[in-house]
């Protein structure tokens, strides 16, 4: 591959809220109470959603609209020819001969075939009248990795599209290393954020899942975690309110403890509301005002074990926030790596 200079994205890309690839990692077993590393580094993060996924129209009169194409749907084939990438949908409309055309679209899971007729003539041949997007990139935080089988959650939450605001659906996807080279100091009303860097020209582990309760995947660079502290996790009915420890990269490539405040904790859902936490600690307020978009999947502490993790913060108090409870990441990490 050849190389390029890193890339740098806003890690709140990846703070607002990748479907299965091949990737066998049978007889994984995560539940409470199991060892894990409490990792809390960034990491770049592209994913691919295996067509042209769409995310909007012109307007509601276009022929995509028109036909009962909605945002969410992804464009995987053009009257039977598979379509990957935006490029490849383009192509294939170029190729067209009349304007009319047979897509087929994977809805919600599910494939379906919807007719588009009066296709909008364009000086290189016909176009839908949508909007599409076939990758995404940006950095999140890695939450824990199997030590055993390198199998990881980040995020806390799942990585929707910015525009529609449905979770992303993945075809493939990697993850690579990162750095975070600034802060913008979260404030009431005005969330805060990482900014970092990554070098796509080499990848460190892949993806299988975007889910609600985190993204998941494989790490296949040991270094990643190599000599990292192993501990053990525990169950939500046995997590107090109370002093815990946030593991936050707020720079460079190192993850420090920061001292924090458990206010409530108790079941919710799948929106990562699991949790509600103050941080206390100076250093950590000093550089970025609390918690800012960028820490979602920031490993939380209690009594040496890990509890949970970061995933969103109050817009109108900074230094307080959510999280998700390590039960629903680790079952979601063996449901998902069980199916892929």
């Amino acid at each position: 591959m050849t190389k390029s200079k890193n890339h740098s994205f806003s890690i709140s890309s990846f703070a607002v809220c990748l479907a299965l690839i091949l990737l066998c990692v049978s007889g994984t077993a995560l539940a409470a109470g199991r060892s894990v590393i409490p990792l809390g580094r960034t990491t770049g993060i592209k994913l691919f959603s295996g067509g042209a996924m769409v995310i909007g129209f012109p307007d509601d009169r276009t022929p995509a609209r028109t036909a009962g194409l909605l945002p969410g749907d992804v464009i995987t084939a053009v009257n039977g020819n598979m379509v990957e990438t935006n490029e490849a949908l383009s192509a294939a409309l170029a190729a067209l001969t009349e304007d009319e055309v047979t897509l087929t679209v994977r809805r919600n899971g599910a494939e379906m075939t919807v007719t588009v007729t009066g296709l909008l003539p364009a000086e290189w041949g016909y176009r839908l009248g949508a909007w599409v997007r076939d990758s995404m990139a940006g950095i999140g935080t890695i939450t824990f990795v199997d030590p055993e089988t390198g199998v990881f959650g980040a995020l806390g939450h799942g990585v929707c599209d910015p525009d529609t605001g449905t979770l992303i659906p993945l075809e493939n996807g990697a993850v690579m290393g990162s750095t975070v080279v600034g802060v913008i100091r979260g404030a009431s009303g005005a969330p805060g954020q990482l900014t970092g860097e990554f070098d796509m020209t080499r990848d460190s582990g892949v993806l299988y899942a975007n889910t609600e309760r985190g993204v998941f995947g494989r790490l296949t660079d040991e270094t990643v975690y190599e000599g990292a502290q192993i501990m053990e996790t525990a169950p939500l009915d046995e997590v107090v309110p109370g002093p815990v420890e946030l593991v936050v990269n707020a720079e460079g490539t190192d993850a420090r403890r920061y001292d924090a405040m458990l206010i409530k904790t108790g079941a919710s859902d799948d929106s990562g509301r699991d949790f509600i936490l103050t941080v206390t600690d100076e250093a950590l307020l000093k550089r970025t005002g609390g918690i800012v978009q960028g820490m979602s999947g920031s490993p939380i502490l209690q009594n040496g074990r890990l509890i949970g993790a970061v995933t969103h913060v109050l817009v109108d108090d900074p230094t307080r926030g959510y999280g998700i409870a390590i039960d629903r990441m680790l079952e979601a990490a063996e449901e998902y790596a069980d199916a892929a």
